[in-house]
């Protein structure tokens, strides 16, 4: 038995030629086509592709909502994304949505067939641009502050420690509001100024507010 493939693509020429040329692969199966994300969904409860190629701008639902719902029905279902575009807006969200390749349509015909066998064993597999797009998404949201990370670094009481100093409060206000010892609130004072590299609850508390940290 071949590869069990959906395509899902709102573009029926598209659909068309995919369809031709699928059929034409003795290890792959086209079992359906779906013209929206909405009609993919139904159509994976009652077809149970291996591997769905779906495309991201649909009406109705689009792929990348499609993605997110069909994985959530089924994670083992591999989708492997065929769009015309490679640009981080559309890159990024497919891939958090759970795809597991995507592709380009401008694609060749042979290197699709390898995409589709490849993840279909468990690899992913990503046209470059998109790779490129992911790298640059994955360094840009390394380029946090060195104090947002250290804040992040914080246990959730030391955190309200923290918001209770840019209040103006003492350890034994602090205390009363915490319902903790004063010696504990002093730990937590300490461990805060260690882990932001100050020296003082006033910087703590200056640092917390430029970053606005504690904005509601």
């Amino acid at each position: 038995m071949g590869i069990k493939v959906l395509l899902v693509d709102d573009h029926l020429m598209v659909r068309k030629g995919l369809r031709f040329f699928l059929s034409t692969q003795t290890e792959i199966e086209l079992v359906g086509e779906a013209s929206n994300g909405e009609e993919a969904l139904e159509k994976v409860c009652t077809l149970k592709p291996n591997v769905i190629l779906m495309d991201l701008t649909m009406p109705i639902m689009d792929g990348i909502e499609a993605t997110k719902r069909i994985k959530g029905i089924d994670s083992a279902v591999k989708i492997i994304v065929l769009t015309s575009f490679s640009d981080q807006d559309h890159v990024v969200p497919a891939l958090q949505a759970g795809a597991d390749g995507y592709q380009l349509k401008d694609i060749e015909p042979d290197e699709l067939v390898q995409t589709i066998k490849a993840v279909h064993a468990g690899e992913r597999h990503l046209h470059p641009a998109a790779t490129t797009q992911l790298l640059n998404h994955v360094s840009t949201g390394s380029k946090q502050t060195e104090a947002e990370r250290d804040f992040n670094e914080l246990t959730p009481r030391e955190k309200e420690v923290l918001r209770q100093i840019t209040l103006g409060k003492n350890n034994k206000e602090i205390s009363s509001e915490l319902f903790i010892t004063e010696k504990t609130v002093k730990t937590h004072v300490s461990n805060i100024l260690s882990k932001l590299g100050l020296h003082d609850r006033t910087q703590a508390a200056i640092l917390a507010m430029k970053n606005n940290w504690f904005e509601s």
